[in-house]
């Protein structure tokens, strides 16, 4: 049964000593979740992951093109999941909405449906992301990338995810900042699949122009490197150093790879263990001793780290799904954490290795 944040005391105020929730008397409790723009990948990846959250709901699932159609129907891995209809608006009862829509879109979607205030918005979009987008209309979004801003979140009235590039970099470089060891010019090649380009049709995500074949887009000026260099300077904010992104689309659907290198002092056992310390209590966050590959993590919430030192070079090599770590699992994370779930509630999910 449901019980409303309404006639029911907020999850966050039943918090112990560790900052998580008793579970104890939380059996006939639900967060009421809905998803605004239920027909593509984000959402898609959202449902796969809260039908199977033991402390979800699912409430409206609003698909403007899809209103009356089942989800199965657009999302047809879950033929046999579940029995829900994309509707035109929310139930109104919620109490966490997720926004899966295009950026710019959220905006525009908030000031046509106002919600209540005890209702948390977890918006997957660019629109809130940069410290001068973050209020809007009477809420305040915190980004939320849980190895920055954890208890933040925790407290937070409502969540700006990250983008999928600026997750996989920022993991890459947030413990350097944090020891203000980033003194030059950083570069950053990273690659991204289809997915990444969303569901509606282009010419770069036809199966005849994907196939067998590689290109850059949006060189040096890719639109998630506003929201890294804010992270970065949250933790060094006197370091002057340039980041140079290069993205790369990639012939595969899914997944994040990005080279991340700057110049450093640092000796290779240093900058693990300095990395290994970071991401001590970041529980999908690891520093891996071997080197790494996409198929580790696709299809998870993970995030893979590699520390090595060519030269004067330090190199960090960071993988990532860009569908689940970089958006829809990351907004799971995020919603575990401002209702005092442990952020891993929900979010066991196997790799694709083979």
């Amino acid at each position: 049964m449901y019980v409303s944040a309404a006639v029911a005391p907020p999850l966050r105020e039943e918090r112990g000593p560790g900052g998580e929730v008793n579970h104890q008397n939380m059996q006939d409790t639900k967060i009421k979740a809905g998803i605004v723009g239920g027909a593509g990948y984000t959402a898609g990846e959202l449902l796969r992951i809260l039908l199977h959250h033991e402390f979800v709901e699912l409430g409206g699932i609003v698909s403007s093109s899809n209103a009356g159609n089942p989800v199965y129907q657009v999302h047809d891995d879950l033929v046999g999941e579940t029995d829900l209809v994309f509707a035109s608006e929310l139930d109104g009862d919620e109490d966490v909405v997720f926004l899966c829509l295009g950026h710019g879109n959220s905006k525009a979607w908030l000031l046509k449906n106002v919600l209540p205030e005890t209702t948390h918005v977890i918006d997957l979009s660019n629109d809130f992301r940069l410290a001068d987008d973050a209020e809007f209309e009477g809420r305040e979004f915190v980004y939320g990338l849980p190895e920055l801003n954890k208890s933040r979140i925790q407290q937070a009235q409502s969540i700006a995810n990250p983008g999928c590039f600026a997750t996989a970099i920022q993991l890459a470089l947030l413990p350097l900042a944090q020891a203000g060891k980033l003194t030059d010019d950083i570069h950053v090649s990273a690659i991204t699949g289809s997915t990444g380009a969303g569901q509606s049709l282009a010419e770069t995500v036809h199966f005849s122009w994907r196939s067998n074949n590689v290109s850059i887009y949006k060189p040096f000026t890719h639109q998630h490197l506003g929201e890294i260099g804010e992270s970065l300077a949250q933790l060094q904010p006197q370091s002057e150093a340039e980041i140079h992104f290069i993205p790369y689309r990639g012939n595969f659907a899914r997944g994040i790879f990005a080279s991340v290198y700057t110049p450093s002092e640092l000796t290779q056992d240093e900058a693990r263990a300095l990395y290994q310390q970071f991401y001590a209590d970041a529980p999908f966050t690891t520093v891996s001793d071997k080197e790494i590959h996409l198929k580790q993590v696709v299809n998870t919430n993970k995030c893979l780290l590699h520390v090595q030192k060519q030269g004067k070079q330090l190199l960090i090599t960071s993988v990532i799904d860009n569908l689940v770590k970089g958006a829809s699992g990351q907004a799971v994370q995020n919603m575990n954490l401002l209702f005092g779930l442990p952020e891993t509630t929900g979010l066991g999910l196997k790799a694709g290795l083979f």
